[in-house]
């Protein structure tokens, strides 16, 4: 072929409104017509996806659900079927590693594929060149996806994670784009600041008032301007000059309990579909947290002394922050905690990528209740809660959330 060795070669694939198109293949009469996942209406709660249909409306993943049911009062609105979920995340990826050994998990619905080196495997006669090679392969995986289960998925190729992943935004619904080496430049400049990974509505409103309306605006912006550091860095990655790792898997549960053991940690951390600022929707992820790591605690019928909260922002920086209470495994004490560390450690500003909890300091749970205890140290509550639980599953109960 003679081309010069590619640099094209880290694909986002992000699964097209994932939970909704799960939800239609059991029940096929939701296709084409506007579908929410997520709380009902009448209750409060979060869309947590949303089909292309009732987008047009204005409802997104994170909006609560009254503000949803306002734009949207004729969708169809399901709680979702929560198992099924990571059954089918699960069978996407090992599709995924048929064609490439690099594959990393960013969500449940969304995976990075590194194919360096791999044109080499896949090339045919009729391929132009070894961009063309990996474009192919990437649409193969993509049907492959659909043919096996039923999913759509669209996918982004590129020289970078952030620019994939704008890719794969630009090519949906169930479309494929390729960003060339040397390309970059030409594709992001049209677009608004916030298509960048890591932009929020707070940063875009800054940037807006600032005059940089396009990403093209931004790359224009001298290193020593109050926006300079962010411009330099939209200008490395552009420019192919940054980090093109994929980073670690971040599987939705990675989860050992045998009963009794108090070596280590318990810890869940979940990544949002979309960056999120919405506190209704932040609070109702840190609710599901604590009830998983709490269960999981009660499950080993240990305590937890220690409790830390991970908050990662749209940008990627991680803060993990923890406090030291009397020992529990109870959900309303744990999320007073953690609910009191994101007050004191959000910045109110940027948006929210990924939240983690983990119980550490962990000790036996004694035999015998010692009293007095209090009103939320009751014991029946969470014992009922994990009856209900061994028999018809982890969701089939979850607890409300407090505002």
């Amino acid at each position: 072929m003679g081309d010069p060795t590619p640099n094209a070669r880290i694909c986002c694939l992000d699964l097209d409104t994932f939970f909704v198109s799960v939800e239609r293949l059991f029940r096929p009469k939701l296709i084409g017509k506007p579908v929410v996942v997520g709380a009902l209406p009448g209750t409060r709660g979060v869309v947590t996806a949303a089909s292309y249909e009732v987008r047009a409306f204005g409802v997104r993943s994170g909006m609560g659900i009254a503000e949803a049911y306002r734009l949207a009062p004729n969708a169809i609105y399901i709680s979702g079927r929560h198992g099924e979920y990571g059954g089918y995340a699960s069978k996407v990826k090992k599709i995924l590693e048929r064609y490439t050994p690099i594959v990393r998990t960013a969500s449940i619905d969304e995976y990075f594929l590194n194919f360096t080196q791999c044109e080499g495997m896949y090339r045919t006669p009729k391929d132009a060149d070894s961009d063309t090679t990996i474009e192919r392969v990437v649409r193969e995986v993509c049907q492959t996806i659909h043919d096996e289960l039923g999913l759509p998925a669209s996918a982004g190729i590129a020289t970078s994670r952030p620019i994939a992943k704008m890719a794969s935004n630009v090519a949906k619904p169930a479309g494929v784009r390729m960003v060339r080496d040397g390309e970059e430049r030409g594709f992001v400049e049209p677009l608004p600041c916030r298509k960048w990974p890591g932009i929020g509505p707070v940063a875009e409103a800054r940037l807006l008032e600032a005059g940089i309306h396009t990403l093209g605006d931004l790359l224009k912006v001298p290193a020593t301007s109050p926006d300079g550091s962010l411009a330099e860095s939209v200008r490395r990655t552009v420019d192919a000059l940054a980090e093109t790792e994929l980073g670690r898997d971040r599987p939705a549960f990675r989860e050992h309990d045998p009963e009794g053991l108090t070596v280590g940690s318990i810890s869940n951390e979940s990544t949002f579909g979309h960056d999120v600022g919405d506190l209704y929707a932040i609070h109702d992820r840190l609710r599901s947290l604590c009830e998983r790591v709490c269960w999981r605690a009660r499950r080993r019928a240990i305590l937890a002394r220690t409790i830390t909260l991970k908050l990662r922002y749209a940008d990627f920086e991680t803060l993990t922050r923890a406090r030291t209470i009397k020992a529990t495994n109870v959900e309303k004490r744990v999320l007073g905690c953690v609910k009191q560390l994101f007050r004191e450690n959000y910045d109110g500003r940027r948006q929210v990528r990924l939240l983690g909890i983990a119980l550490s300091g962990l000790e036996e749970a004694p035999a015998q209740l010692q009293l007095p205890f209090d009103e939320a140290e009751r014991p029946p509550i969470g014992r009922a809660v994990d009856a209900v639980r061994e028999r018809f599953g982890y969701d089939a109960i979850h607890l409300g959330v407090e505002t």
